[in-house]
């Protein structure tokens, strides 16, 4: 690292900026049951546990209803195909109670392989790091005590920009993890509403929530993607230029494309819910 405190700065912000880049594709391939070493998801499995007698209460309620609202009177019951409908209906409800964790699990696994998919269709198994170009080092270390006045506010600015920008990216990707815990968590309270025909669509709306959740990772990971080919490219220096006009540029563009990272990273769940029209 330079000796040059202005220099410092600047790879100090990146450094966190390449940290927190590399924190999520690692936290983007981990399922959640090895999140904290799986501390938080076997509190989940015994909530979720808990609530399913609760679903199972409300699967009877939901049941009841649906048959009141749905059947004119009880002489509909004595009928064979609506009776066989009936059953078929809660015999699969209590299933989807049952086996709901399972069942939840087996589709983020699914997206789990979506998401390796696309790396490795994209050819990229980890984040490309952000290095400040050493144009940039030679130009700062060149200038005088007065002449790294005008850096020095630049600097400032643009590595709390990166700082700020950094955390608030990790912060989305640590919501999605949040989001899959409580969704698990709380699965046999609104899947019990499939018992009833008129209560069927709460159960269809949280499951259409919770894959929107999972899908977010794909999103998230063709935004990493992007921006590492970004990344790649550096934003381009013009060496005639002075120091300061240099270092803006460069820190002005570099964070422009921070900015659209982090806005694709926190606009991926409205991405995913318009594709499956919520």
């Amino acid at each position: 690292m330079s000796d040059n405190w202005i220099v410092q700065n600047l790879e100090r912000a990146l450094e966190v900026w390449n940290s927190k880049l590399s924190e999520i594709w690692r936290l983007i391939t981990q399922s959640p049951q090895e999140f904290k070493d799986g501390a938080i998801w076997s509190i989940i499995e015994s909530i979720h546990g808990s609530l399913q007698a609760v679903g199972y209460a409300l699967l009877v309620l939901f049941f009841v209803v649906g048959v009141m609202k749905t059947c004119g009177s009880f002489a509909e019951l004595k009928k064979p195909e609506h009776a066989i409908k009936l059953f078929i209906r809660f015999a699969l409800s209590k299933a989807v109670i049952t086996y709901g964790m399972e069942l939840m699990l087996a589709f983020m696994k699914i997206i789990q392989g979506v998401i390796r998919t696309i790396m490795n269709s994209a050819g990229f198994g980890a984040a490309t790091e952000t290095i400040l170009p050493q144009e940039i080092v030679t130009a700062i270390e060149s200038c005088k005590f007065f002449e790294s006045i005008p850096l020095w506010a630049v600097t400032l600015i643009g590595g709390l920009f990166i700082w700020v920008l950094s955390f608030i990216m990790i912060l989305n990707v640590y919501g999605r993890f949040f989001k899959l815990y409580m969704y698990t968590a709380i699965a046999p309270v609104p899947l019990a509403a499939f018992a009833g025909e008129p209560t069927q669509s709460i159960g269809k709306s949280f499951l259409k929530s919770y894959a929107a959740v999972c899908l977010e990772g794909a999103i998230i990971v063709l935004a990493c993607i992007i921006f590492s080919v970004f990344a790649g490219s550096p934003p381009s220096i013009d060496p005639n230029a002075a120091p300061v006009t240099m270092v803006w540029s460069y820190v002005g563009e570099l964070i422009f494309n921070m900015l659209i990272l982090v806005g694709c990273i926190k606009m991926a769940d409205r991405i995913i819910r318009e594709m499956m029209g919520l």
